[in-house]
């Protein structure tokens, strides 16, 4: 990369591939610093089948702000990348290829599918990679990782025999979400709720062998939304203290249509407050029904299922389903149910009057039901009874909670921690199988015997079964996420003794969206303490989703989605990133906002023109790490600046305050170096004054780069030749100077006066350029001193003939505050004094009339909360800028007296 002049015009496109193949192909991601501290992260994995989303563009910037961040404090930084294997994402992938093709999985062995997923993923499997690329990842691509390679499987394999040795995982029957498409478990994150318009049907279930309660009635009325599960019916479930039932507890009670005999139990799972108070319990087809039943003593292996795993109706394992019901879709079943209740007396119906008092029946009451839905088969999610393999996730739990309590793992934002105790301390055994071909297979065989034997290979497994025992492979796979529980150690080289392993484990930081903390984000935990003893980092950072702009949940049905690379290919990596890191307040959402996308771009080119300018006059890259000497005020007030800035960076990225940081190294570079440093500097292009400049511009492409890293490495290279020091493995500033009280105080006296004077004639519409008489009689000292050592900056920029020391002309003025001083500047020739009252007077009423009105407005409740959301937000930032203008014109007319 030679030192030559840069172009005219800033153009991202041109400068990303380039800096991003010239890093990677240099291997300066995870330069060789074996003597450094370890800083590690890994990386979320995403799916192999995905595609970069905004969420992830928000993810990764955060993560590569720190890596960056840590690699230029010369830490031996290593970020672990790597994909997902996404066992149901991929399998359904490559079997909608199949079906493009008139051609199915089961036309296939499991080998020869597997097979085929792995040709797919050679030909399509790194689109997400290719992109995090173009997001300026800065990640370790030569030890790009994947949970199905073979060293990855050895140790997920390893974790499951240790676990089930251990008694930590185990076979047993429970309720699953059951995708009755894709015929498998998923894990609740799989499951999105959706509004669905349904119905709520009441019926009579009678009391057996004549019982009635105490108010004469001979049944129990209960409702449901699903009548079709009555055929799978045990009890009927009330309150203990509900006097209404307290004769019927512990009596039978008939399901009408298939006979069954069962009880009425007391539990206070049952409302009395809803309805009739009495719940029909299925515990083989519900997971409230599930807990109920085993309070009531029925074991899970004896709960009654009448469903297979395409939800269509089975006989139940006491024969009682009447024949007509047998193989019926699960809804269709639904429909028949409800007629033959209807036929046999025992529908109550729901009743509706009109506005004249005429009553209409109707099968079942309107009801729009929060129903699961599998995120990737698109059905009814159904829950179901089955054997299935279990991590004793109440038992893992322990250490990370006591870490948590004791500080050993802190939670930022710390707000997070209820929600996290709440969870791990009501946790549920975790459902580890999945019926799927792609995955990790489950390393259990079954003997012919009747034994499991688990083990890490089938040799090992025949050793445990002895000789003449045929062994049969468990066909399941595990859930995708408890492979990537191992990630924060497997990734390294776990379970072998590596040198990897033993310096980059435990990690330093995870960066996570606050929606897996418990799918992800609690299970490294769990198996980082019960697999090496350890926590997987000491601090997790979660941050929150990116919304569309106005609040909303961004999602294809909405059309509200945002797609990352469109804003890069508009605006580029860097004005994107930056958006990122400088909307990222912990403990809220991120708004997106195309026009702030498009402002962090014009930033980047306003660093482009003020290094332009730079170039032109002679300055160039620094020789120095420490800022050269200074005489001049301008000089040891800048230095002085760049040592606030990086202590305020460093701060806030110590407290991972990624909003402040970015906000810091922003306001440092558009105003105190392009606004004032560079306009106060202009003509006096000194020895001293290029020295400092270079040196000054150098430490802003250093502090810039974690989060705007392409401009600022291009700007590096072409200020001077320097290219066995590119800038991504440069040293973070050490100014090793101190801020200059008394230069700081006299820039920023003139940086009031030419501000405030600005203001001044804006306000009362004074043209810019008119240069003005300014009077300040009786200065102090120390003003007198600036306005003696300043005179062509004042006369240049705050366009002023000079400050006379002396008591200004009669006649209209205005005064201008700076320091301890007040500047009277007359305004008579140079503005109509009445006309320019007349026009303030008219505007301030008119801005003040705007303000009170919209005052009035979201003083009224009724408005605040019956209006939209935007509606109400749109009315507070309008009053917010008639408010202001009114104090402004206000002020305006104060200056005129």
């Amino acid at each position: 990369m030679t030192d030559t002049a840069l172009d005219k015009t800033f153009d991202p496109a041109a400068i990303e591939a380039k800096w991003y193949a010239h890093w990677e192909q240099g291997g300066l991601f995870r330069p060789a610093r074996p003597d450094a501290t370890p800083y590690t992260i890994v990386n979320p994995p995403p799916n192999v089948t995905g595609s970069l989303h905004i969420g992830h563009a928000l993810d990764n910037t955060l993560q590569d702000v720190m890596i960056r961040y840590e690699r230029l404090r010369g830490k031996d930084a290593l970020w672990v990348v790597g994909t997902d294997h996404a066992g149901i994402a991929t399998q359904m992938v490559v079997e909608r290829q199949l079906e493009a093709k008139q051609d199915k999985r089961t036309n296939y062995s499991r080998e020869d599918f597997i097979a085929k997923v792995w040709e797919w993923k050679a030909e399509s499997g790194g689109t997400i990679t290719r992109q995090l690329r173009r997001l300026g990842c800065s990640m370790d691509w030569s030890r790009e990782q994947f949970t199905m390679d073979p060293h990855f499987t050895r140790a997920v394999v390893k974790v499951f025999v240790d676990l089930y040795n251990r008694g930590l995982i185990y076979r047993d029957k429970r309720l699953v979400n059951w995708d009755p498409k894709l015929k498998t478990a998923i894990s609740d994150l799989e499951v999105e709720t959706r509004e669905v318009n349904g119905g709520f049907w009441h019926f009579k279930y009678p009391l057996a062998d004549g019982v009635t309660r105490v108010d004469g009635l001979d049944y129990i009325e209960v409702a449901t939304t699903r009548p079709e599960t009555m055929l799978a019916d045990m009890c009927v479930a009330v309150h203990p203290d509900d006097a209404r039932y307290q004769s019927v507890i512990g009596k039978d009670i008939l399901q009408p249509l298939t006979g069954r005999r069962f009880k009425v139990v007391a539990d206070e799972h049952a409302d009395p407050e809803l309805g009739s108070g009495a719940v029909k319990i299925t515990p083989g087809h519900d997971f409230n029904d599930f807990e109920v039943g085993k309070r009531a003593g029925i074991k899970p292996a004896d709960m009654l299922n009448m469903f297979d795993a395409e939800a269509k109706v089975v006989q139940t394992a006491d024969g009682l389903v009447p024949a007509e019901f047998v193989g019926l879709d699960r809804f269709d079943a639904r429909a028949l149910v409800v007629q033959r209740m209807k036929e046999a007396g025992f529908l109550i119906p729901h009743v509706t009057k009109d506005k004249d008092g005429a009553e209409t029946e109707h099968d079942a009451e309107p009801r729009t039901i929060q129903t699961p839905f599998g995120d990737r088969g698109g059905v009814v999610i159904e829950p179901w009874l089955t054997d299935q393999w279990y991590v004793n996730a109440a038992e893992l739990a322990k250490a990370p909670l006591e870490a948590v309590r004791s500080g050993a793992i802190e939670i930022v934002p710390k707000t997070w921690e209820k929600t996290f105790f709440n969870w791990m301390e009501n946790i549920q055994p975790w459902c580890v199988s999945r019926q799927l071909w792609w995955g990790h297979r489950i390393p259990a065989w079954y003997g012919s015997d009747g034994a499991i034997h688990v083990a890490e290979t089938e040799e090992e497994a025949q050793a445990k079964a002895g000789p003449g025992v045929t062994l049969e492979r468990d066909n399941d796979v595990l859930d995708t996420w408890f492979s990537s529980a191992l990630w924060p150690f497997a990734t390294l080289g776990w379970p072998d003794e590596s040198a990897l392993a033993a310096r980059h484990y435990p990690n330093d930081l995870l960066v996570s969206g606050f929606d897996i903390l418990f799918f992800w984000d609690a299970r490294m935990m769990m198996m980082g303490q019960a697999m090496t003893g350890k926590n997987p980092w000491p601090r997790l950072y979660l941050h929150g989703l990116v919304r569309a702009a106005d609040g909303q949940k961004m999602s294809k049905s909405k059309g509200n989605v945002v797609d990352p690379l469109g804003l890069i290919d508009q605006y580029g990596a860097d004005a994107l990133r930056f958006f990122m890191a400088a909307m990222e307040s912990q403990g809220r959402d991120v708004k997106m906002d195309e026009k702030r996308v498009e402002g962090y771009r014009n930033f980047a080119t306003k660093l482009w023109n003020a290094a332009r300018f730079c170039q032109s006059n002679g300055i160039g890259a620094s020789a120095s790490i420490t800022a050269p000497a200074a005489t001049s005020a301008v000089n040891k007030w800048i230095i002085g600046e760049v040592v606030e800035t990086v202590a305020a960076l460093d701060q806030a990225l110590a407290d991972l305050r990624f909003d402040a940081a970015a906000n810091a190294i922003y306001h440092f570079v558009w105003d105190q170096f392009c606004d004032w440093y560079i306009e106060l500097i202009k003509g006096n292009f000194d020895a001293e004054t290029k020295a400092v400049a270079g040196w000054v511009l150098d430490q802003i492409l250093v502090m810039l780069h974690p989060f705007m890293p392409f401009v600022t490495e291009e700007l590096w290279s072409k200020l001077g030749d320097r290219a066995d020091y590119p800038l991504i493995t440069a040293q973070w500033p050490q100014p090793g100077a101190a801020v200059d009280a008394a230069a700081k105080a006299e820039v920023d006296w003139l940086i009031a006066l030419i501000g405030n004077l600005r203001t001044a004639k804006n306000e009362l519409g004074i043209a810019p350029g008119a240069k003005l008489d300014a009077f300040l009689p009786d200065p102090s000292d120390a003003t007198r001193g600036i306005i003696a050592r300043n005179p062509a900056a004042i006369e240049r920029l705050a366009r002023l003939n000079g400050i006379r020391f002396e008591a200004a002309p009669a006649g209209a003025a205005m005064q201008v505050g700076a320091g301890d001083a007040n500047i009277i500047v007359p305004l008579e020739g140079v503005i109509d004094i009445a006309a320019e009252k007349a026009r303030l007077e008219k505007a301030l009423a008119v801005a003040q009339k705007e303000a009170k009105s919209l005052e009035g407005r979201l003083s009224n409740p009724a408005f605040v909360e019956k209006a939209k959301p935007e509606a109400v937000e749109k009315a507070r930032a309008d009053h917010a800028m008639h408010t202001a203008e009114a104090e402004r014109l206000a002020a305006a007319l104060a200056r005129l007296g």
